[in-house]
């Protein structure tokens, strides 16, 4: 049998010059669970993009960072000219101390109205007591005691203006809101911006998902938390689990938006937002398959084959595959369940050489 393969192949005879025991890693042919699949494009989205605006009305003084520069959060990317508020907290921290000094004022007011008051209140019994005084004490009492609520009430409003302007000075200082990559600068030094404008773009490339519009027919074997794959333009494979499906259907298209979380193993390429990305969006039941290692898998004259281990011995198999199941594929002829195909030592295997298995593929 090995003759004859070795003929069909145009292998050389010769198997017996070889060197013996050459060694070899093995993997089981074995049976996986297959789930047809239909590919759907879709394309990378950053969960958060936006533009960084200002807090404040005020001049750009300078711009901290350029495009394509990466930021972390809280980072200052510009600089907005600070004189006037500056000014404007030191006349608000003045005013304070002013407050302050009143309430200190009025407490003293008060407690001097209630030191005269308690002193006439003594005198009730004695023939010196005055009914007029003491009405008179009483009522400075009240008032002094208003005037220091007033003193206190400016106070506060005080301490609040100190705060607004320590505020409106710290948002001189215009900062990222999250950690991701400028994309734009929208405005320039020198440029005069209102609160709210925007002074440029930041694109949060740190959590990225995945967003496809799969049409209605293929939907039904999605739902929230099952994996499908994803390839990348730059030829990696990956999974993807279905975060959510979106409850609004494109009358046009006939489509549905999904979105997934991707489970990114090593790109070739950096990710970027609004990247392609290829979903593998399973269709029809799961069956069950008989599947071999794609390293087992080598091309001989055009043709592909699998070395498997017979009594020592490397024989080689022409085979039919089928559909990709992970790392393997599905063999719809030329090996059975059970047979040790070779997938590292094979590049250069002759039918029948001698074979030392040294290990099992993972």
């Amino acid at each position: 049998m090995a003759a004859a393969a070795a003929l069909w192949l145009g292998l050389s005879a010769g198997a017996g010059a070889q060197a013996p025991d050459v060694p070899v890693h093995v993997d089981e042919v074995r049976e996986v669970p297959l789930r047809q699949s239909v590919p759907v494009i879709g394309r990378l989205v950053a969960n958060r993009v936006g533009d960084v605006a200002a807090r404040i009305n005020g001049p750009i003084e300078s711009f901290r960072v350029e495009v394509g520069d990466r930021v972390e959060a809280g980072q200052v990317v510009a600089v907005l000219n600070a004189t006037a508020l500056k000014a404007r907290r030191d006349l608000a921290a003045g005013q304070l101390s002013e407050a302050q000094a009143e309430r200190k004022v009025m407490q003293a007011e008060l407690a001097l109205a209630r030191q005269a008051f308690e002193r006439l209140e003594r005198l009730k019994a004695s023939a010196a007591f005055n009914q007029a005084r003491y009405d008179d004490s009483r009522q400075q009492v009240a008032i002094a005691q208003a005037e220091l609520g007033q003193a206190e009430a400016a106070l506060a409003e005080a301490k609040a203006e100190l705060e607004l302007a320590e505020i409106n000075l710290y948002n001189a200082d215009v900062r990222a809101p999250y950690a991701g990559i400028v994309t734009h600068r929208l405005s320039e030094a020198g440029a005069y911006v209102q609160v709210g404008a925007a002074v440029l773009r930041l694109v949060g490339d740190q959590r990225l998902e995945v967003e496809a519009d799969v049409p209605v027919q293929n939907l039904a074997g999605l739902e929230p938390g099952v994996e499908v794959g994803l390839s990348l333009d730059d030829g990696t494979q990956h999974s993807a689990v279905v975060r959510a499906i979106v409850p609004s259907e494109n009358p046009l298209t006939r489509t549905r938006m999904v979105r997934l979380v991707p489970n990114m193993r090593e790109t070739r390429r950096a990710l970027a937002h609004n990247q392609s990305a290829t979903l593998h969006i399973p269709i029809g039941l799961e069956r069950r398959v008989l599947s071999v290692h794609k390293d087992a898998v080598v091309i001989r004259q055009g043709r592909k084959l699998v070395f498997v281990v017979e009594d020592g011995t490397a024989q080689p198999r022409p085979l039919e595959l089928g559909q990709a199941v992970g790392n393997r594929f599905e063999v719809r002829g030329g090996l059975a369940a059970g047979e040790r195909a070779v997938v590292r030592g094979n590049e250069r295997l002759l039918p029948g050489a001698k074979v030392q298995v040294s290990g099992e593929a993972s």
